[in-house]
């Protein structure tokens, strides 16, 4: 990576390198001098950045997930409406846009490190605060802040790896992906019998998983005490020529459609996570059943977010993944409508497939790009933007299920909404990059 990129990135991502060797003088012949060892913190920081980066993504959905495996309890407890529980499932990605848009400033100004690291305490902090906030109003709040934790680390952990291991981007994006489905089902599987040995509240099923946060704290403050000094443009390197032509975003057709493309996929997420535990409820599985379903749909990203991201990236048009993914999503809304019950096992196993859009789209954004700044830029145009789009999606269906009684009419929004994902996927998995469109 040039100089100038990791300016951009700021001083908390850089690795550590070891200096070039000095040249032999031109009249003695004297061979030049050893290069000394890195040191022994030196060889570890990428093995800590790397379990950084592992804990981060643990911590990006189970502050959702757990919610939706208790959305009956925190609604009776909180005395919330069908409408009210829809804006808590909308919450996500209101937070996710407004502060996804704010992270590469804030990059910038402090360096990617000690952003993620700020959004782990975020996340602690949120995570214990808002079941005892007091009402619906501290609850949203105290989500708020986890989410806005959440929001940053999504945007700034594909810039961490871009950084750290610029040769080891698609297997380093499958970890990450692993990790942080791996995750979701973690929370949605255990967050009921942890409800449950913990006494049966729900304040303290939800307040448990502050403890992974706070332990993910941990390595981002050991790459923040030994970040390198910020690296900055040496003089005559052309740097400032770079800055005054910026890559225009908002003109990119292909920026448009992976933008699209993100919200649609993520409307489906999380309509998925907010929902799909209520739906299997409502056709009389039980509630310790419901979170296991829900943990199968989120388990089984965890192996194809690993292998996804390096089948992508060997594929010139990504167009038959989203097709395949869609299809996917499509017979599981439909089992989900006909048969919630008595296929519940095939229908969560097809929707955690169609779920996988999420790491085909960051694979898609790391690929629709020529250079770190462009990567830089378009996650966050695409995550923002995307996250407004999928914003009504929740809502809306919690609106349709408490006017209609039933879940028709919101599956059927659910269905109608993956025809064009699957479109607009296509378009953004055709073979360009945001430069060429200047």
């Amino acid at each position: 990576m040039s100089d100038d990129d990791l300016a951009i990135l700021g001083p908390a991502a850089g690795p550590t390198t070891s200096p070039a060797p000095p040249a032999a003088g031109p009249t003695t012949g004297a061979a030049p001098e050893p290069v000394p060892e890195p040191g022994p913190a030196a060889r570890w920081l990428p093995r800590i950045v790397v379990a950084g980066l592992v804990l981060a993504a643990l911590n990006l959905r189970p502050a959702i997930t757990s919610l939706g495996a208790l959305l009956k309890e925190v609604r009776e407890g909180l005395g919330m409406s069908g409408t009210v529980a829809g804006l808590l499932t909308s919450v996500p990605a209101l937070c996710f846009a407004v502060f996804g848009f704010a992270a590469p400033r804030l990059a910038r100004r402090w360096g990617p490190g000690a952003v993620v690291c700020a959004g782990m305490v975020a996340i602690t902090v949120g995570v214990v605060v808002r079941p005892y906030a007091g009402g619906t109003p501290g609850f949203l709040a105290g989500s708020a802040l986890a989410l806005a934790g959440i929001a940053v680390s999504n945007v700034l952990l594909p810039v961490v790896i871009k950084t750290w291991f610029p040769d080891r981007v698609g297997p380093m994006t499958g970890v990450y992906s692993m990790a942080l489905s791996l995750g979701t089902s973690l929370a949605a599987a255990l967050t009921v019998p942890m409800t449950a040995a913990l006494g049966g509240s729900w304040r303290s099923g939800l307040t448990v998983w502050a403890l992974l946060a706070m332990l993910a704290v941990l390595p981002w403050l050991v790459v923040l005490r030994r970040r390198p000094a910020a690296a900055a443009p040496a003089p005559g390197s052309g740097a400032p020529a770079a800055a005054e032509t910026p890559i225009r975003i908002t003109s990119s057709p292909t920026a448009w459609a992976l933008a699209v493309f993100f919200g649609l996929q993520a409307t489906a997420a999380y309509i998925t996570m907010g929902w799909m535990p209520q739906i299997f409820r409502d056709a009389g599985v039980s509630a310790g059943t419901a979170g296991v379903l829900l943990a199968v749909t989120m388990a089984v990203g965890v192996p194809l977010s690993f292998v996804l991201p390096r089948l992508a990236s060997r594929m010139r048009h990504q167009g038959p993944l989203v097709v395949v993914l869609g299809v996917c999503g499509l017979a599981g809304y439909t089992g989900l409508w006909l048969a919630p019950a008595a296929g519940a096992w095939g229908w969560a196993l097809l929707m955690g497939i169609s779920n996988c859009a999420f790491p085909l789209a960051l694979t898609m954004i790391g690929m629709r790009s020529a250079s770190p700044a462009g990567v830089v830029k378009l996650s966050a145009f695409a995550q923002s933007v995307g996250y407004l789009i999928s914003l009504p999606g929740p809502l809306l269906v919690g609106t349709l299920y408490q006017h209609s009684g039933g879940w028709g009419l919101p599956i059927a929004l659910m269905v109608g909404l993956m025809v064009p994902q699957i479109a607009v996927g296509v378009l953004a998995g055709r073979n360009r990059r945001i430069e060429d469109e200047r």
